[in-house]
């Protein structure tokens, strides 16, 4: 560990700034959206535009967007000259789909829960497979660039459950019945938060000391 912390990596604790405020806007958000089913609905249901809970989600998901989106690029400055090339262009590819996802789904939140086929939705749609594809292609990296040396391990570990979490979601939205589509989801859609947490932790704890 680094002997005394700088102000950079203290930012990094941004990232778990940004997963707390994403998690308590999932469990919380619901209490403003009578009905809402967990089990079979989408998260982003919650912010959909006639959605009742969506201006409690803005309030209580206010922290997500931006501390991530901070935490994250601090977390590309913070690599340069550390980790390997493979690493860090993983962490690079973990960036651009958190910018991807956060200006994505502000521009485009679904009309109504579920999937209403209006242009926004698709578009919805769209933002959602563009940050499967970053977050699947950035997790693989990481875990090859951590794999490659036996001192980095332990993020292509972290990197692992969480491609494996998203991998759960993803298949599982498409097995399970419709009525429990809602919990396989959530799989996915913590997996990108909570890695955004750890690298967050990596950068506040300091590279570093996997170095020696």
């Amino acid at each position: 560990m680094i002997k005394k912390r700088e102000l950079i990596n203290w930012l990094g604790l941004l990232g778990v700034a940004s997963f707390l405020s994403y998690l308590i806007a999932v469990l919380f958000a619901p209490l403003a959206y009578p009905g809402y089913n967990w089990l079979s609905q989408a998260v982003s249901d919650l912010s959909a535009y006639d959605a009742p809970s969506r201006e409690l989600w803005g309030q209580l998901s206010s922290v997500y967007g931006i501390c991530g989106i901070v935490s994250v690029t601090l977390a590309c400055v913070y690599v340069q000259n550390r980790l390997n090339k493979t690493l860090r262009v993983g962490i690079y590819l973990f960036a651009i789909m958190n910018w991807v996802s956060t200006i994505g789904y502000s521009m485009f939140p679904l009309t109504t829960s579920g999937y209403a086929g209006a242009f926004q939705d698709v578009m919805h749609i769209i933002v959602t497979v563009v940050v499967v594809l970053l977050s699947v292609a950035s997790l693989v990296t990481i875990m090859v660039g951590g794999y490659r040396e036996k001192k980095y391990v332990s993020m292509a570990v972290l990197a692992t459950i969480s491609l494996s979490s998203m991998l759960i979601g993803a298949i599982g939205t498409g097995l399970v019945p419709i009525d429990y589509f809602g919990v396989t989801e959530r799989f996915s859609v913590f997996a990108a938060t909570a890695f955004t947490a750890i690298l967050g932790l990596y950068v506040f704890y300091g590279i570093d000391y996997l170095e020696k």
